[in-house]
């Protein structure tokens, strides 16, 4: 498995944008696909976007595409996700997730480590 490490997160207001990061530790980072999803309140945890061991691919749920954009580098074990024209709807702990393959998966049973998560907030 792999540990993972989230940061950037934080309150902003609607409009605004956010780069969240995940350092990776204990394996071979650039082996493996990596994911974000988020849980809201009261809701279950929902994948957001997820990108291939090599960054070639990436594929977003439809309520982020166009927003947001996750990239990584592998040279640094680290994936971010550049948050533009936030909404209070996205307002959610972050998770990252490592997959256990190297293509993109949106299958929360593809991903077997998980980050602590980081709290977005997004005022209107």
């Amino acid at each position: 498995q792999v540990q993972l490490v989230e940061s950037g997160g934080g309150l902003v207001q609607a409009g605004a944008s956010l780069r969240l990061s995940c350092a990776a530790s204990g394996r071979t980072f650039s082996s493996h696909a990596m994911g974000w999803f988020r849980q809201a309140p009261g809701q279950e945890r929902a994948f957001e976007a997820t990108i291939s061991w090599s960054g070639g691919s990436t594929y977003y749920a439809d309520s982020v595409k166009g927003r947001f954009t996750l990239s990584r580098d592998n040279a640094k074990n680290t994936v971010y996700l550049q948050m533009t024209s936030l909404i209070p709807e996205d307002t959610a702990v972050y998770y990252c997730a490592s997959a256990r393959y190297f293509r993109v998966t949106m299958r929360t049973d593809e991903y077997d480590s998980w980050g602590q998560g980081t709290q977005v907030s997004v005022s209107s």
